[in-house]
């Protein structure tokens, strides 16, 4: 039981890696950013978020493969 345990802890931090590798978990940075910073304008929505992320990496690639 305690080696499925262990295994279970070592495929979340794993999953967790990769949601941070390839910025599935960007979203939930950005609103810990903004009310961190105590942001007055409302936080944009999800889909807002990732058009505006996508539109700035569009007008400014950086080290992008494609």
């Amino acid at each position: 039981m305690d080696v499925l345990r262990r295994a279970a802890g070592v495929l979340r931090s794993v999953n967790r890696y990769l949601k941070g590798v390839l910025g599935e978990d960007s979203y939930a940075k950005y609103l810990d950013h903004h009310r961190a910073t105590g942001c007055q304008v409302p936080a944009m929505t999800v889909k807002e978020f990732w058009r505006d992320k996508t539109d700035r990496q569009d007008a400014h690639p950086e080290g992008r493969c494609c």
